[in-house]
């Protein structure tokens, strides 16, 4: 089994570097690593000409930026059997690859599998769902995050290209949930997809202050989220429930005198209506 790991990144040397380390620090060594660059400058060239002996990568550049446009572009080069899209500030476990291999070997049944992410000191963020599961249009939203997401060669020839108006970089607001966009359209085609609660990789936790920088970050993210809902035709009461929640979130933070949290979640609950009014 041939994983081909398709890595989206712009203006990031040091994450990236990191990523390359984790990876050479796999024992499932079949795999090939496809960088889509949309940095304006040569950064990375020596950094990955220095892993070319240690494992195969395929070096494209793109002019034109957006993280759903970078991954569209290395699609067309990837020919694992497996395809996955690690995020250019995500790192891997040792052991990973060989575990999703397991998993996918043992499992024929299975499309696709996803996981959850720490900060390799087991702090994370969001409400991952607490066991293994299949993942449906429901659950999903705690189920998968984009550099999560290991998907057989199947799904990706049936479900094509990510949607280029979603993700960083894509000119639109809707600054996220590519990767669930993409998941639920693989489950439309019918696939077998389940969240593995032990599947573990490394990922920075972006929001722990609330400051304006989280709450500007999290306005993109939210939009997105919403048009995703809008456009993957959710039933009529399944967006307020989603808001509810967050809203109920926001008047706990009030009740406890944490205003920059329920400021988080007022901006949240706003960015995620605008994406759903499109």
């Amino acid at each position: 089994m041939k994983f081909s790991l398709v890595l989206a990144t712009v203006g990031r040397s040091d994450e990236v570097a990191r990523l390359l380390a984790s990876l050479d620090a796999q024992d499932y060594r079949n795999f090939e690593l496809i960088v889509v660059d949309q940095n304006h400058d040569d950064r990375l060239v020596q950094m990955l000409a220095a892993y070319r002996e240690r494992f195969p990568v395929r070096h494209l550049r793109s002019a034109v930026r957006g993280v759903s446009r970078a991954r569209n572009a290395g699609l067309e080069f990837a020919d694992g059997d497996v395809i996955t899209f690690p995020d250019d500030d995500c790192w891997y476990p040792d052991g990973l690859l060989q575990e999703a291999a397991t998993v996918l070997n043992s499992h024929p049944e299975l499309d696709g599998i996803t996981g959850r992410f720490t900060d390799g000191e087991g702090r994370t963020e969001g409400r991952w769902l607490e066991s293994s599961v299949l993942l449906n249009r429901y659950n999903v939203w705690r189920g998968a995050i984009e550099f999560s997401i290991f998907l057989r060669r199947r799904v990706v020839d049936a479900v094509g290209r990510f949607n280029e108006s979603l993700g960083v970089g894509a000119g639109t607001a809707w600054g996220a949930a590519e990767g669930t966009d993409y998941l639920l359209r693989s489950l439309r085609h019918g696939f077998k997809l389940k969240f593995l609660v032990e599947m573990t990789l490394h990922h920075p936790v972006k929001t722990s202050d609330f400051d304006l920088n989280a709450c500007d970050r999290q306005k993109k993210y939210e939009t997105g989220i919403g048009h995703v809902m809008r456009i993957n035709d959710y039933p009529p009461w399944y967006f307020p429930g989603t808001c509810l929640r967050t809203c109920c979130g926001m008047l706990f933070a009030m009740a406890r005198g944490d205003f920059p949290k329920a400021r988080f979640k007022y901006v949240s609950v706003l960015a995620r209506v605008q994406g759903w009014r499109g």
